[in-house]
């Protein structure tokens, strides 16, 4: 028995296909939704406390109390919004990711979301009178590889097996029953939760549910909103240290987004909030669409760039449906948005809480053999490659291809008696090295010799969870290395995410330039000394009008080189005439080499 999870930013769940149907399953208290939040004891001894009953304490406790854990999951501290911080100390641990202090502890995100993933077991547990240790856990479409990795480790420290991590928007569809639309039907996911924003296009074709183009926030979500009431509340109330009382603001903004979705205003109580002083606000619903329209045209973008990806310029007519997912969706400003980007009204059949957890439950149903007849493949948001002589990125899988994946190339030393190459894996997708991520390196050694006499293989494998690794192989020692990027992760905020890909449209011409530049140049440093040494061997037997020709052409390769701007064509077109100067040239080098051998080898 293998169970679906989605532990969310806000709220939790777990679920189980029972005699061929996927079902959520309730605690004791008939609850399905477990609010993602964890009371962690100050007393020595004293029980952890999670859900409900960790929530009324965010307000009482706050320094021992922690909600939203999600967005801490394998990040280093210079990618923590500071809006996101909250009161809670955060520190460097040995690994170089982030610790969160809950009063005198000190502990790692996964350890607390292990806490939230250990209830949900309990819960299944309970339910189904029997043991479950294996588990389908979903993430966002774009957690990098440290954020998947954080997530099947918390996974692992409750007590699970993690069989699949799987991206939300995937289970999403699978759980409003998208593989039962006609072939070749294309949905769109829009998924807006309490701490992230997933959109992504997906296809069925012929029994196989892809995802083909992605994009998203993991800094985007509810919780934002919630702050933003909060802002706008403690302008009102003009409060002298709003910090004490902050647990409680963000309490009461969040039951009033809430109770926004259905009515058009809402009173605010705040009793006691600060000694004997109680106030009340009046909150309307064009007062909170105000606040909220900013953060919710931050989507626009992400879905704009998803649908050109996947080649739709006419969504209402190229996608057969559009479906909401994630508890912000329930906004009417939400809703009214998503049908004028669309062009068409959005599917709101499912639970918009529980549809990941539902998708999660049946592709756990997929992997234990419970449901069948339904193939799930994933993408890789952003291109990997290696550095190459000369600084370029050589994509290795492009962004965009279905995972799990495998890809390679066979790479040699770019310099005459290199003993060793360094591989630097990338993530990125900028034409040059440095405009990439580096997410790691190592060398691999061979045996020196002639320019081009390695051969070094390199292979990229992404897994199903979205998790990759590198081998390297000297192909005549059959010598491997093997990089695992596990714990390593891009060190660059999310948002640069999105970045990379506008930069590397806004930079495609001046990238492309530079490419075209480096690969000339690098040509001509191979052509000049070649040129050089043929005239020292030859260069008295040529025709002086040809040689003419060949020191002229040289003499262009070596003002092009040294022109300021740099002039990409001007040197290809250079390199190319000195290509085509120098090929009697080469033919007489290549008939005494010839004579050469031939006399050595004759009988004496």
């Amino acid at each position: 028995m293998i169970v679906g999870i989605d532990l969310g930013t806000t709220n939790s769940l777990v679920g189980v296909v029972d005699s061929g149907f996927p079902i959520l399953l309730a605690d004791s208290d008939g609850r399905r939704l477990l609010p993602s939040v964890v009371h962690w004891p100050s007393a020595e001894g004293a029980p952890t406390r999670t859900g409900l009953p960790a929530r009324r304490l965010l307000a009482l406790d706050p320094a021992h109390t922690i909600a939203s854990v999600k967005r801490f999951m394998g990040r280093r501290l210079a990618e923590v919004d500071p809006a996101t911080r909250g009161d809670h100390p955060l520190a460097i641990g040995p690994d170089g990711f982030v610790r969160i202090g809950l009063g005198d502890a000190l502990l790692t995100p996964e350890a607390i979301s292990a806490e939230i993933l250990k209830q949900l077991k309990r819960t299944a547990e309970t339910a189904l009178e029997t043991t479950v240790d294996r588990a389908v856990i979903t993430v966002p479409a774009y957690f990098n590889d440290a954020q998947r990795q954080a997530t099947k480790r918390a996974g692992e420290l409750a007590g699970f097996t993690v069989e699949r991590i799987l991206a939300e928007p995937t289970a999403a569809a699978l759980a409003y029953g998208l593989d039962k639309l006609a072939e070749s039907s294309r949905v769109a996911v829009y998924d807006l939760g309490g701490g992230t924003f997933d959109i992504s296009v997906l296809e069925l074709n012929k029994g196989v549910f892809q995802v083909i183009a992605t994009s998203g926030d993991t800094r985007l979500g509810g919780d934002d909103l919630d702050r933003a009431i909060v802002d706008w509340m403690e302008a009102r109330l003009q409060l002298t240290d709003p910090g004490l009382v902050r647990a409680r603001l963000l309490e009461a903004a969040r039951d009033a987004k809430e109770a926004l979705s259905e009515r058009e205003e809402v009173e605010i109580l705040l009793p006691f909030l600060q000694g004997a002083t109680s106030h009340q606000l009046t909150l309307t619903q064009a007062e909170f669409e105000t606040l909220a329209l900013p953060l919710v045209r931050r989507t626009r973008t992400h879905c704009l760039r998803a649908l050109s990806d996947a080649g739709i310029t006419d969504p209402a007519s190229e996608l057969n449906a559009v479906i909401l997912v994630g508890g912000s969706t329930r906004i009417p400003l939400v809703r009214r948005f998503v049908a004028e980007l669309f062009g068409k009204e959005p599917d709101i059949s499912q639970h918009p809480d529980e549809a990941v957890a539902l998708g999660a439950t049946i592709q756990a149903g997929m992997l234990s053999g419970a449901l069948r007849d339904l193939v799930l493949l994933d993408v890789t948001p952003l291109s990997l490659g290696i550095e190459t002589f000369g600084g370029l990125m050589n994509v290795i899988i492009p962004r965009n291809t279905t995972i799990p994946a495998k890809a390679g190339e066979l790479f040699t030393n770019a310099v005459a008696n290199q003993p060793s190459m360094l591989i630097r894996v990338l993530q990125g997708e900028r034409e040059l090295a440095k405009d990439n991520w580096d997410l790691g390196q190592f060398t691999i050694d061979f045996e020196p010799g002639p320019k081009g006499s390695a051969r070094v293989g390199v292979q990229f494998e992404i897994d199903a969870n979205g998790i990759l690794r590198i081998l390297a192989r000297d192909t005549r020692t059959n010598t491997d290395r093997v990089l695992e990027i596990a714990s390593a992760a891009v060190n660059v905020e999310d948002e640069a995410v999105e970045r990379m890909i506008s930069e590397s449209v806004d930079h495609a011409f001046e990238d492309m330039n530079e490419r075209i530049w480096t690969e000339a140049k690098l040509k001509s440093d191979e052509l000049l000394p070649a040129v050089d040494a043929a005239f020292a061997l030859v260069g008295d037997e040529l025709d002086p009008a040809e040689k003419d020709t060949i020191t002229n052409a040289a003499a262009e390769v070596r003002a092009a080189l040294s022109a300021h701007p740099h002039d990409a064509q001007r040197l290809k077109r250079a390199n190319q005439a000195l290509d085509e100067a120098t090929e009697s040239l080469a033919a007489m080098l290549v008939e005494r080499a010839y004579a050469r051998a031939l006399a050595q080898n004759s009988p004496s």
